[in-house]
């Protein structure tokens, strides 16, 4: 099992890095991503300092964006109105080293070896490079990079030049604003990827330096945002002098000197962001600077030497680790790919304070850097047990959304709260809304994930707070959505649930199951802002919403109608695929296909409220007409087949996930990690291979180990406690590390698990695979439609 799909590149099997032993073209964007760097708040892409066939270098930081007004062919009422895209920052991370008049190069100079890796036990980067020169010097270049923690706006990078022989260097470090250069716009091609703003957006308010210090700041055109930047450089060249040159434009720094066979030349590079929030943005979350504030002074304060900054790396993750690695016996190659999504995870959301998490964490602008349902259905299940306080934060930040939430729900005619599909600064940002503004179960993650929270917390300030609001402002929403129908059922019509191969219709199953939970947490807080005739009302919509199910196949129906599509047909070939680039949505929408999970999903997440038989019916049903046009899908897909006993189904849906980006399976990691997929990495193997469900009585395990593991260990912060879990495949082994005793449900037997482990051993489940749906495809009969009661 190769890392890369390609065989043209291939990473050896490492259990704590990832590895590079060769350097070949053709690959740079992917290889961009899969060796960024980043913290939650600033991001590096992996980019070669001596590559000239770089597709998409640069950095980032989470929020920093430009706004624009977004223009419709058709207008209409209460379209989205405000188009927001991540910013490319000025990037520090760029070197030029001429030996003896020659510009070292990875497509113009010899390389007699190479070697380039990630530590996923330090967060350190590293590039070793022997070049061949056309003077005969054999010159090696050390380069290592790592983000701050402590400081999270700081990035150290370090370059060491020797030679075996005395040559001459010279040595030029840049900022270079990538935001402003000429790039094709990829976004007509693929709405997946980010567009680019024409001309200059990037507007320079300060450009200073001398003496190997730089600052620098500019300010959006129109969003008004700051970013600033501080930049030290210090130097060690043994007994060799060499001089000094700063650029005029302030923005590069240059050394010319001798370099002796027994003395290096080191060059250390400090760089430290900041950023200031403008007056026009109205973002949520905290800024580094006060707007109208020279960022670059608040950057200088976080300047520290690059050593600090590499040993923050260190620490940081040797306490993650210590805490949050999963581990898998017997797998070393899968072992690695777990790892390298679990990394994913961590820079993604560490230092990313009260803020969301982009669809692509800060390891690329795909998906314009937005925000959507992901960070709450699949990344914040990760957070609540892995670092609960960040969690909260993003809770938070979703709470500080509640005023522009409040005015969009009056916008589209209903109470309560409306969270917008995609956004950076709060406001709508999806101009198509079929598959944007009508995917209302946003409002049912952002409540689930915050019950999740309570529930797995204990926080019981976050409780009579800001959960409270997020609960029964969702709430007020959905019951005004929905309404009471002559069937004295509760409907939600007109929206879209996950699966967006199938929009806006009546009574999707996966909205009307959150719906359901939504209104019942809600409900259930007996808060003071709600009165007794609001809290029967929801509990009534609740308890008589409507669940289609077809009498046919005896399955629940996505939606009121799906189940009268026309089938797809499945000899469409893979060069067609995913669909969403090569046919119409109106062409997808009348057939009976699957971009993601959806029913199964609400399986998933709402497991108490069904059998285990109408779940394998379920999955039996949707798997096969399932494309896996989605990364959320593969994840979610093995989950529910561990949970009804397909072992050999949930290991190859698990095997899909793990490698979506290493194996750049979807074909768009140049534009960032699929981060909601690493979080359902994280997912897979909690929830899916050891089952735990929770939001119950106690915390519940229903183990589905793949034969082909000898074990599985991982902790959870759960209640107070820190948990350690171990399975193998005749028992799990439950132990309280840190914390009094817990209840604990394995299979349906309660056990009070302390600082002595716990062992329960655990009987075999052995499901035939399925092959075809039992009941045959949907294509003979039109079968009807009703209410599940």
């Amino acid at each position: 099992m190769a890392l890369i799909n390609a065989d043209r590149v291939r990473f050896p099997s490492d259990p704590w890095r990832l590895v590079e032993t060769s350097h070949a073209p053709g690959d740079a964007g992917t290889l961009e991503t899969l060796f960024a760097l980043g913290n939650g708040h600033l991001g590096v892409r992996g980019a070669h300092w001596a590559s000239a066939d770089a597709e998409l270098p640069g950095s980032f930081i989470n929020g920093f964006h430009e706004i624009w007004d977004i223009k419709h062919a058709e207008n209409a009422y209460g379209f989205a109105r405000t188009g927001q895209r991540i910013l490319y920052i000025p990037d520090a991370n760029n070197f030029t080293v001429i030996i003896d008049g020659e510009m070292l190069s990875l497509t113009e100079s010899a390389v007699l070896d190479y070697r380039r890796s990630v530590d996923f036990a330090t967060g350190i980067y590293e590039c070793s490079i022997v070049w061949q020169c056309r003077s005969g010097a054999a010159v090696t270049t050390v380069e290592r990079r790592a983000v701050g923690f402590e400081t999270r706006g700081s990035l150290g990078i370090s370059l060491e030049v020797s030679a075996d022989r005395a040559v001459s260097a010279d040595v030029t470090s840049s900022v270079i604003n990538r935001q402003d250069q000429p790039v094709e716009d990829h976004s007509t091609h693929d709405p997946r990827r980010s567009g680019r703003h024409a001309g200059r957006v990037l507007l320079p308010l300060k450009m200073e330096g001398g003496d190997g210090s730089l600052r620098l700041s500019w300010e959006a055109a129109e969003s008004k945002q700051r970013v600033g930047m501080a930049v030290e450089h210090w130097t060690s060249a043994g007994h060799q002098p060499f001089d000094t040159l700063v650029d005029q434009d302030g923005s590069s720094v240059r050394y010319v000197l001798a370099v002796a066979a027994d003395e290096p030349f080191r060059l250390e590079k400090s760089v430290s962001y900041a950023v200031s929030r403008g007056a026009r943005t109205g973002v949520p979350g905290a800024a580094d600077a006060e707007a109208g504030e020279d960022p670059a002074v608040t950057a200088e304060a976080g300047l520290k030497p690059v050593g600090d900054i590499f040993a923050e790396s260190e620490a940081h993750y040797r306490s993650y680790w210590a805490s949050s690695d999963i581990q898998v016996g017997g797998q070393p190659e899968l072992q690695q790919a777990i790892r390298w999504n679990l990394f994913q995870l961590a820079q993604a959301t560490a230092r990313a304070g009260v803020a969301g998490i982009p669809a692509k964490g800060v390891t690329g602008s795909g998906y314009d850097g937005h925000y959507f349902w992901d960070q709450e259905v699949y990344l914040l299940p990760y957070m609540t047990y892995s670092n609960p306080d960040g969690a909260r934060q993003v809770l938070e930040f979703r709470h500080e959304m509640l005023p522009d939430a409040k005015i969009r729900a009056k916008e589209l005619s209903v109470d309560g709260a409306l969270f917008p599909w995609r956004t950076i600064n709060g406001l709508e940002a999806s101009a198509y809304y079929a598959a944007g503004t009508a995917q209302f179960h946003i409002a049912a993650a952002i409540a689930f994930a915050t019950n999740r929270y309570l529930w797995a917390s204990g926080d019981s300030e976050f409780r009579a707070g800001m959960g409270a609001d997020l609960l029964i402002e969702t709430a007020r929403m959905w019951v005004s959505l929905g309404f009471f129908g002559k069937d004295g059922l509760f409907h939600i019509h007109g929206v879209t649930g996950p699966d967006e191969y199938t929009a806006v219709v009546n009574d999707n199953l996966y909205t009307n199951v959150m719906a359901r939970f939504n209104l019942r947490a809600a409900a259930a807080l007996n808060h003071a802002a709600v009165d007794d005739a609001e809290r029967e009302l929801w509990e009534a919509a609740a308890e008589r919403i409507q669940l289609p199910f077809d009498e046919h196949f005896q399955v629940y129906s996505q939606d009121n109608d799906f189940m009268t599509l026309e089938p797809w047909d499945w000899t469409t070939p893979r060069s067609k695929y995913p669909l969403l680039l090569n046919f119409h949505p109106l062409v997808i929408y009348r057939h009976q296909v699957l971009k993601q999970a959806d029913t199964v999903l609400a399986m998933f997440l709402q497991w108490q409220e069904f059998t285990a038989e109408e779940k394998r019916r379920a999955f039996d049903f949707y798997d096969p007409i399932t494309t896996g046009d989605s990364t959320l899908s593969a994840c979610v897909q093995g989950i529910m087949a561990a949970e009804v006993g397909y072992r050999k189904a949930a290991l190859e849906h698990f095997t899909n996930a793990v490698f979506i980006d290493l194996d750049n399976s979807h074909g768009n990691t140049i534009d960032g990690v699929h981060i909601a997929s690493t979080g359902g990495v994280w997912s897979s193997l909690v929830c899916g291979f050891a089952g735990l469900r929770d939001q119950g009585p106690v915390p519940f395990f229903d183990p589905r180990l793949p034969e082909e593991w000898d074990t599985l260990r991982f902790h959870l912060q759960l209640q107070g406690r820190r948990l350690l879990v171990e399975l193998d495949q005749d028992a799990i082994t439950l132990t309280v590390l840190d914390g009094d005793a817990l209840d604990i449900d394995v299979r349906g037997v309660r056990h009070s698990v302390a600082s002595h482990p716990v062992r329960v051993a655990l009987e075999p489940v052995h499901v035939p695979e399925p092959s075809v749906f039992p009941s045959g495809p949907p294509t003979a009969s039109i079968p009807v439609v009703r209410a599940r009661e």
